[in-house]
């Protein structure tokens, strides 16, 4: 391996660096969150404060 040349250690370097991009492109694109469509009524409490 230590024979190769240059220009051949840089297209594996951007072949493996495409494959990665790409794995990390499909696993955040693919997974899909659950939307949930319910409204929550939150009691708002105020205090008076009187220092």
């Amino acid at each position: 391996m230590p024979q190769m040349a240059p220009l051949n250690w840089l297209s594996l370097f951007f072949l493996f660096l495409l494959i990665f991009l790409m794995f990390n492109f499909l696993n955040y694109f693919i997974f899909k969150y659950n939307i949930k469509k319910t409204l929550s009524n939150k009691k708002l409490l105020s205090y008076n404060w009187k220092w």
